[in-house]
């Protein structure tokens, strides 16, 4: 499975209204739920808090990469929600978060599989100042995925 293949437009938020990581999480949650990617918002935001507990998924450069394996979880997704303003998370670099990589992974075995080849691909793209630049600039659905196409 290749990274274009999980970079759906309907959970692609562009314009995330949010105050805090809750608020954030809440959103692509529900839009992921929105798509048929998860069925309870609430026990996949249990899952995420579960492994935000293990360790910050604010990688820097004003990215987070939250994840966590779910049973809520019926597809292999990603929402991306981009902020117009920071907002607080624990991160590497001590800044907040305008960008966020939310995992929707499920706890059988190939779906985890799949969810480690994907996090080894965005974060290779993520390791680039450049494509952080372009991703934090972007204004569309189209833009974003134009820095993960092969």
């Amino acid at each position: 499975m290749k990274l274009n293949d999980v970079l759906d437009e309907r959970i692609i938020d562009m314009h995330v209204q949010a105050e805090n990581k809750d608020e954030a999480l809440t959103v692509l949650a529900q839009r992921l739920k929105d798509a048929n990617y998860i069925d309870d918002v609430a026990s996949f935001k249990k899952d995420i808090y579960l492994r935000e507990s293990e360790g910050m998924t604010g990688i820097g450069n004003y990215v987070a990469i939250p994840h966590g394996k779910s049973d809520s979880v019926t597809n292999v997704g990603i929402a991306i929600g981009k902020l117009d303003h920071e907002i607080e998370w624990e991160t590497l670099d001590g800044n907040g978060v305008k960008l966020i990589f939310l995992f929707a992974v499920s706890n059988d075995h190939e779906y985890a599989r799949n969810h480690m080849l994907l996090l080894a691909e965005i974060a290779r793209k993520l390791g680039n100042d450049e494509a952080i630049e372009t991703l934090l600039k972007a204004e569309t659905v189209e833009e974003i995925k134009a820095v993960f196409k092969d």
